[in-house]
């Protein structure tokens, strides 16, 4: 088994916009450092090379990132112990605060690359029903492997 995560949002500016810079100027480099980490197998992305542009089914609003991982330990390597982590950090900057779900893991077989409207209906579970077996997010993980950052303070 191996993991797939779905992470959506609502850009607070159009993505040209000169506010989403920070954001959208280090996409190519965040989504390099994915794919050279340990635990990488695949990401959903547009002929652009990324996924903004890619149209989430039901809301042409929002934007999202879908990936798979070996494990849950290396997506959790990625995201919280690597400059992937900054940018998290700043997401308030060019993000609307979430007031549901906005991101959710679940467990698929070795051979199966999920599609967005899956993803999209794991999200629903768990913001319908918590996290389970279905669908869960970060609050179902052992966070204390994570808590303390390995990247240097800039």
């Amino acid at each position: 088994m191996r993991l797939a995560e779905l992470n959506v949002g609502y850009a607070l500016y159009p993505l040209d916009d000169p506010r989403m810079a920070g954001f959208m100027d280090n996409l190519d480099k965040l989504n390099a450092l994915a794919e050279r980490s340990q635990g990488y197998v695949w990401r959903m992305k547009s002929d652009s090379g990324n996924a903004t542009d890619l149209a989430v089914p039901g809301d042409e609003d929002m934007i999202s990132n879908m990936s798979v991982w070996e494990n849950i330990e290396s997506l959790g390597d990625y995201v919280f112990n690597t400059i992937h982590a900054k940018f998290y950090e700043k997401r308030p900057a060019w993000f609307e605060n979430m007031t549901r779900h906005h991101f959710v893991m679940w467990w698929i077989e070795d051979d199966h690359i999920p599609t967005l409207e899956e993803a999209m209906q794991r999200l629903a579970h768990l913001q319908e029903h918590g996290s389970s077996e279905h669908a869960f997010g970060w609050d179902a993980v052992d966070m204390a492997k994570y808590r303390q950052c390995k990247i240097a303070a800039e």
